[in-house]
């Protein structure tokens, strides 16, 4: 007796299987492809950014995050827009103010909209007629700017005026707890050297520390006028104040010598009399017979000015 293996035989041959299978795929793909090769009437919701949003307004959280549009198109590309939307940017400065809301007037601004999606005008509808966004206004103040600018002058070369700042003020929005406290902006720091002719150029500000703040500019330009300086001196009557009048006071010196820089150009304009010096007899209570003197006044072109003596000795006469 023979042993024969015995072969089982499929149920199904494999070549009428393949063939069942692709056909089965392809009517598949075909019903699909038919079924989104037609026009549908979709929801759509599409995110939505703000933009140019003004310095002095918040926008607050629960404004609205996405636009819902009805769309008329096929359906591949009502899916597409589903699973990949496309976002939406909302200009704030196309808004109407109404309160604490800004209205956004959707069919005012359909061309835009339909533009940045890139939709035919025919195929949308709005589902509402205007976006409400719910804003918070920001105080806004206006501030003086100090330049935090450290000068170094070449030798024989100083300032004809202090630095100058274009624009010298800068206005700032934020909250006003913060607002209140500040009287003033400075720039970043900065040190210039070996000056010897005029200087400008541009410097940021200091806005570090504020940063619930919104600054309207960052930067501001800074200009200097320079020139060679020379050293000049004047001699210069004390005059005696706040002298009683029952009294017969003497001083001694009767003239000082004030020393000053002024520049070269303007060197002939300084005259004696634009400089006055004092000395106050109301402090001669505790000075032990001698006053301090003091230029209250000086010609604006000068600077650097001092005195040869600042101790004025006093005698009162019976």
């Amino acid at each position: 007796m023979q042993d024969k293996t015995k072969q089982r035989k499929p149920l199904i041959k494999k070549g009428p299987l393949k063939t069942f299978l692709f056909f089965l795929a392809f009517s598949a793909f075909v019903w699909i492809f038919v079924q989104f090769s037609k026009q549908y009437s979709e929801v759509v919701g599409f995110p939505i950014t703000y933009i140019n949003i003004p310095k002095d307004k918040i926008i607050l959280g629960d404004s609205p995050s996405s636009l819902e549009l009805r769309l008329r198109d096929n359906g591949i590309n009502i899916a597409f827009r589903k699973i990949f939307p496309k976002k939406l940017a909302i200009d704030i400065s196309e808004t109407t103010e109404d309160g604490n809301k800004l209205i956004y007037d959707l069919e005012k601004q359909k061309q835009a909209i339909l533009t940045q999606l890139k939709i035919d005008y025919e195929d949308v509808n709005f589902l509402q007629e205007d976006l409400k966004i719910n804003f918070e206004q920001r105080m806004v103040k206006k501030l003086p700017i100090v330049p935090d600018i450290e000068l170094g002058f070449s030798v024989g070369y100083s300032a004809l005026e202090g630095i100058k700042l274009e624009p010298d003020s800068v206005t700032l929005s934020g909250p006003k707890n913060i607002l209140d406290t500040l009287q003033q902006v400075q720039t970043r720091s900065l040190r210039i050297n070996n000056i010897s002719k005029d200087v400008q150029g541009s410097i940021k500000l200091n806005t570090s520390n504020f940063e619930r703040l919104t600054f309207y500019r960052e930067e501001v330009n800074y200009s200097l006028r320079t020139d060679k300086f020379t050293e000049g001196k004047a001699v210069i009557p004390v005059e005696l104040i706040n002298v009683p009048e029952n009294l017969n006071v003497v001083i001694f010196p009767k003239e000082v010598t004030v020393f000053y820089q002024v520049s070269l150009q303007h060197f002939d304009k300084i005259n004696p009399s634009g400089f006055k010096v004092v000395a106050d007899f109301k402090k001669a209570s505790n000075s032990d017979g001698y006053l301090l003197a003091q230029i209250v006044k000086k010609p604006q072109l000068v600077n650097n000015v001092r005195l040869n003596e600042q101790k004025i000795q006093f005698i009162i006469k019976r």
